[in-house]
């Protein structure tokens, strides 16, 4: 037993080792995908967030509340409802997305924006909203007394974007209904390892569960790292 373990973990390194374009395909799907889905939510997820710690305005408690919502909201579910969005009967029918890398950009941005929008919300809540008021008083315009609030929460904000960044990476309900774990062009890290699991492919299933272990370890120690350099500040 421990002979057959070890042989899958020599296949799985040597998939890995060899640049397998199978299971290196993966891997830049799912990390382009994920990518696109966090660039393209940050800032206006930063902003609402913003909006939603600095001012009180009507709707700003069920907006809230549906942020923090939504962020419990299993991604299955989300899947479920880009589906819904996306198929061809749906109001975004007409784009013809479903299965495809934007279909799964478009699903993994709804499940990236709750948690963007309530960490920054929660950062943003933590700083004294004289510092945003003063800067505005010193002249300076309303983009950049923000970027001046951001540059001072730097390290809850990149938290923030971390475990947003995280989340959508490994979340397999909605790119599989979304994508359709398609090879070469929507199949990603998490809907290949339930593939090949199921087929009994344990190598590339392993060697795809590596990548995700060594980028949970960089993102801890990343995470741990930051988190240190933000204790002397906070004392």
């Amino acid at each position: 037993m421990n002979e057959g373990w070890l042989a899958l973990m020599q296949q799985a390194f040597s998939l890995l080792l060899s640049l397998d374009p199978d299971v290196w395909s993966i891997i830049s799907v799912s990390f382009s995908v994920s990518f696109a889905a966090l660039i393209i939510t940050l800032i206006p997820s930063i902003m609402l967030g913003f909006l939603l710690a600095s001012y009180q305005f009507p709707g700003r408690w069920f907006v809230t509340n549906i942020v923090q919502t939504l962020q419990s909201i299993p991604t299955v579910v989300i899947g479920l409802l880009a589906y819904l969005l996306l198929t061809r009967n749906g109001p975004l029918g007409d784009l013809r997305w479903l299965f495809t890398q934007q279909g799964m950009i478009l699903g993994q941005m709804m499940i990236c924006a709750p948690v963007l929008i309530a960490l920054s919300q929660a950062a943003f809540s933590s700083i004294d909203k004289r510092a945003y008021e003063t800067s505005r008083t010193l002249g300076a315009s309303w983009q950049r007394a923000i970027w001046t609030v951001c540059r001072e929460l730097r390290v809850p904000l990149l938290l923030a974007v971390i475990a947003a960044f995280s989340r959508i990476l490994t979340e397999v309900g909605c790119s599989m209904m979304v994508g359709g774990n398609i090879l070469h062009h929507t199949r990603n890290i998490p809907t290949a390892i339930a593939l090949e699991t199921s087929k009994g492919d344990f190598a590339q299933a392993i060697a795809l569960g590596l990548v995700l272990l060594i980028l949970a370890i960089v993102i801890n120690f990343a995470i741990g790292s930051l988190r240190g350099k933000a204790m002397p500040r906070s004392q």
